[in-house]
């Protein structure tokens, strides 16, 4: 199945850069075409996440509501999202349907051979950071290392545009992730083939402008229209019956 994928990967690659003349002119346009079959995908995740602010002051509340009781805290959390028709896990679903691909070039680039490059400007996509600087010293391996930057800049950046979405703990929490995750990137960035991290950056600038351009109205819209079916619900009051204690009788008069 693995080796279905690669061979399948390599192929589109090698029809495309026969088209064009260039192995990392061909990984740019496969990115391009991945992420605009992933449109569709990427403005229903928008709405889930959009959904999932909207709901979560609800869930904070069932949380507190609830925390001696798991199961009922479970069940409580399930029916909000049953009635609000929200799936925890729409919004994973574009990342993974990317993964295999990020990891089926990581082999890719390894078989195409050395002499496939990006115009000169990366002379060989099999290189990482850490192989170029080390043969070519800054003089040559200068590019590779600010692909690796790239790569880790892009991965903060669209983080921090989701904060203006966000307050208080949940702005701070996503703010230390972001900076945490950046910084994995580049250690991670260090030894990939350059080949992927094109591949990477080419998405992450796209996912960047998306954001900027179309995201945040999807994202705006949907929040609305969540708020507004939230707010429609009925208000659940949770009645506490008082023990009835019966009246102490009067002592007869003597």
């Amino acid at each position: 199945m693995w080796d279905a994928i690669c061979n399948l990967l390599k192929t589109v690659l090698a029809a495309i850069e026969g088209f064009c003349g260039d192995w990392g002119l061909a990984i740019i346009i496969l990115t391009i075409i991945i992420r605009l079959l992933l449109i569709p995908l990427m403005t229903r995740s928008t709405e889930a996440s959009a959904h999932m602010q909207v709901l979560q002051p609800k869930l904070k509340e069932i949380q507190t509501k609830y925390a001696d009781d798991p199961v009922r805290q479970r069940d409580e959390m399930q029916k909000l999202y049953t009635e609000n028709k929200f799936n925890p896990l729409g919004g994973c679903l574009p990342i993974l349907l990317q993964m295999p691909i990020f990891f089926a070039l990581f082999t890719v680039t390894r078989e195409v051979g050395e002499e496939a490059h990006f115009y000169g400007i990366l002379p060989s996509l099999q290189y990482s950071a850490s192989k170029a600087f080390s043969e070519w010293g800054i003089a040559g391996g200068w590019v590779y290392v600010l692909l690796v930057v790239v790569f880790g800049v892009l991965t903060l950046i669209p983080m921090l545009m989701n904060l203006k979405n966000m307050e208080g703990e949940q702005r701070s929490q996503s703010l230390i992730m972001g900076v945490m995750m950046a910084i994995m990137m580049l250690w991670v960035g260090w030894g990939l083939p350059s080949g992927v991290l094109l591949y990477y950056d080419t998405s992450a600038l796209w996912q960047v402008v998306q954001q900027k351009l179309v995201t945040q109205r999807v994202m705006d819209r949907a929040k609305a229209e969540a708020q507004a079916k939230l707010d429609k619900q009925p208000v659940e009051v949770e009645v506490v019956r008082k023990e009835h204690k019966p009246r102490p009788k009067k002592k007869a008069k003597a």
